[in-house]
């Protein structure tokens, strides 16, 4: 993807990797003298806390309001998101009948009491995908479904989402919380582990009868200081590209934001289209 760029327009990466709230710490830390462009997140919830904390400079780019839809992008142009997953359900096909996870309500619901599995409630995933049942259900009511999922947890929420699904598959809990490409990397892995951790569990968008399944995007912004702020917009301008939204949803097994880009990826084609939460 980056390869491809320089090579496009003889424009040098420079790539630090790091978790995403290791990165906005240390770009709060750096200011002004901080040497960063472009700052590439997953979860709204961090891209609008970086936007928060002064990181973001707008931008103005026709190219960029033309391909990504504005439900996918900051309306100041602070921030931009090129790729987007689900936030799912996945259960033990020996232990749960998938009408009792077709939506977010039945993980509160008692009949799954003592089944379900999830990361930390305080982890941007949940966060965001609490915020949009405060949206749906106001403060009281998505405060009475949080309680509700918790009072049916079959153990305290540890490790990530790959951890959840795996515990699904043991028999550890019968449901989980986790984002869809969690879900693509094990369906497309060739260890014969992940194989069966597949085999014995299915994926469920909720709410597909309802308003939708919750979604959350992979995204972007131009440093406030950038140094080099002509370039970073061009390489925002790139990740919006026919090609690169190819190669970028596929390298991370999300869906492009850009409507009239094909993906190649099986695994995504094999999870099928759905409902999406406005």
């Amino acid at each position: 993807l980056y390869a491809d760029f320089t090579k496009a327009t003889g424009i040098r990466i420079n790539r630090i990797e790091a978790g995403d709230e290791q990165l906005i710490e240390r770009l709060k830390s750096a200011g002004a003298a901080t040497p960063a462009d472009v700052l590439l997140i997953v979860d709204a919830a961090l891209l609008w806390q970086a936007q928060q904390l002064g990181l973001f400079q707008p931008v103005k780019s026709a190219v960029l309001d033309e391909r990504i839809p504005a439900k996918y992008r900051d309306p100041d142009g602070n921030w931009f998101g090129f790729s987007y997953r689900a936030r799912v359900i996945v259960y033990n096909k020996a232990m749960v009948d998938r009408a009792d996870v077709a939506s977010y309500e039945a993980l509160a619901a008692p009949k799954n009491r003592g089944r379900i599995c999830s990361r930390s409630g305080s982890h941007p995933y949940n966060l965001s995908l609490l915020g949009s049942q405060i949206a749906h259900l106001g403060l009281p009511g998505a405060e009475a479904w949080a309680k509700g999922v918790v009072a049916n947890f079959a153990r305290a929420p540890k490790g990530g989402d790959t951890d959840q699904i795996k515990a699904v598959a043991a028999g550890e809990c019968a449901i989980a919380i986790t984002n869809s490409y969690y879900y693509a990397r094990l369906m497309r892995s060739a260890q014969p582990a992940d194989r069966e951790v597949v085999a014995k569990t299915a994926l469920v968008f909720p709410d597909q009868n309802g308003v939708g399944t919750h979604v959350n995007v992979s995204g972007a912004g131009v440093m406030k200081h950038a140094p080099n702020r002509q370039h970073a917009i061009r390489f925002l301008e790139y990740l919006a590209s026919y090609d690169a939204q190819r190669y970028f949803a596929d390298g991370n097994n999300e869906w492009p934001v850009v409507a009239s880009v094909k993906i190649a990826n099986p695994a995504l084609e094999a999870l099928g289209t759905f409902k999406i939460d406005p």
